[in-house]
């Protein structure tokens, strides 16, 4: 009786067609997913403050390199999570302090994510601050002239 009930008082389901005009010609219109030719980019408002990064003079260079490798993987922004953790992945262990401490000055300096990615795949240009060896390095990765696939992160 409670079967019975159920299944004459619930809900149907209905399953509309998809709307014709975006399919018209066999597959999918694919100017609404291009690159914008222009980035519309706003600049902070002066009285939001950007909270200072905590700088870490004394930390040891593999404790430094453990936490640049975590923090390449947890952008917040898969995008750039796949990008930094496959350059990470390649790259980190080979780093010098220097070249470690610039890596850190990058992600961690840096107050907007789409900056870093705007600036790695060519978008924008980079400012002379963040303009430095590992920068370079970051861009000739981003071009993936290898073609190697990059649609998950590294394993740990």
């Amino acid at each position: 009786m409670l079967r019975q009930f159920l299944f004459s008082t619930a809900p149907r389901l209905v399953v509309r067609p998809i709307a014709p005009h975006r399919f018209a010609s066999g597959s999918l219109d694919k100017t609404e997913f291009a690159t914008p030719s222009q980035i519309v980019d706003y600049d902070d408002p002066p009285h939001l403050p950007v909270p200072e990064y905590p700088v870490r003079p004394d930390e040891p260079l593999e404790t430094r390199k453990q936490r640049l490798l975590y923090q390449s993987r947890k952008r917040g922004m898969l995008e750039n999570d796949l990008l930094l953790s496959t350059f990470v992945a390649r790259h980190l262990k080979d780093f010098s302090a220097a070249q470690t401490a610039q890596y850190d000055e990058l992600i961690n300096g840096v107050s907007n994510d789409w900056d870093i990615f705007y600036w790695a795949t060519e978008t924008k240009p980079t400012p002379p601050q963040y303009d430095t060896e590992i920068m370079r390095m970051l861009k000739q990765h981003v071009k993936n002239e290898e073609r190697v696939q990059r649609i998950r992160q590294p394993d740990l």
